[in-house]
């Protein structure tokens, strides 16, 4: 959300100056005259900020993953794509709709303004849409009444915060039309006593507002997600996560379609 106001004032402020030379400037600066360096530096470089900020607002915006909440789908150090426009086209900064266009559907790995500090971008996967009766028991999803398909795929290992060796059993979900992969520790979580995840270990049915959506990382018991400060507003909704296109550590995971 920063980096989009700051390509708002280099827009605005290159935009201006490269104005007031066509009305103003030009028309006082002798015949053959050069163009003052400010002058020339802001023509050259306001259609090139102007695209950069037209494809980053609309139509596909860069991220890097810096965590890994959500393993083994998305590795920390990946750096992934983000459709803009699947989810409506949205009014930079405001992030109001202005074009409907697509709804999140359950199993999207989606992009969003986390809820208690809007200037910081989230990942998580869709768990409930708007309506969405949902209960987590036994590690175990269910969504309006039906048991999500999970089996069992073997342990996965990795390292955290590049000293400790972890070791978790590594699951296949249906989660509506995606099949995706899952992380299971053997720990328990500690919650606050409002929160969804104290519901959830209360073994408590949880109804998701209307205009909001349940988000819960692939890493299940490493991720601070709606178990832990609720539910994601549809006008904090960034974009769809659908494409890795560099990681610097493992160059085999370039070019992986996110599922």
């Amino acid at each position: 959300m920063m980096f989009a106001l700051f390509m708002i004032v280099i827009l605005v402020v290159t935009g201006f100056i490269w104005l007031l030379d066509i009305l103003v400037l030009s028309k006082k600066r002798a015949a053959g005259a050069n163009e003052p360096v400010l002058v020339e530096y802001a023509k050259s470089f306001f259609p090139v900020i102007l695209l950069v900020f037209f494809v980053r607002s609309f139509i596909v915006e860069p991220f890097k993953i810096p965590s890994g909440s959500m393993m083994p789908t998305l590795l920390a150090g990946d750096y992934i794509l983000v459709n803009k426009f699947t989810y409506g086209l949205r009014v930079p900064i405001l992030n109001n709709v202005f074009a409907s266009i697509n709804q999140p559907s359950r199993g999207d790995v989606f992009v969003f303004h986390y809820p208690p500090q809007p200037s910081i971008d989230y990942i998580k996967r869709v768990v409930g849409l708007p309506g969405d009766k949902i209960s987590y028991q036994d590690k175990h999803l269910t969504i309006n009444g039906q048991p999500l398909v999970v089996n069992e795929v073997g342990d996965y290992d990795y390292v955290i915060s590049g000293l400790n060796m972890i070791r978790a059993k590594q699951y296949q979900e249906q989660l509506g039309a995606v099949k995706h992969d899952i992380l299971i520790h053997d720990v328990v979580g500690n919650y606050e006593s409002n929160a969804i995840g104290a519901k959830f270990a209360n073994n408590e049915e949880i109804t998701v507002p209307a205009g909001q959506y349940l988000a819960m990382g692939d890493n299940r018991d490493n991720s601070s997600d709606s178990r832990v400060w609720g539910f994601v507003p549809e006008r904090n909704l960034v974009g769809k996560a659908f494409f890795i296109w560099m990681n610097f550590d493992q160059f085999s995971r370039i070019g992986t379609t996110i599922h």
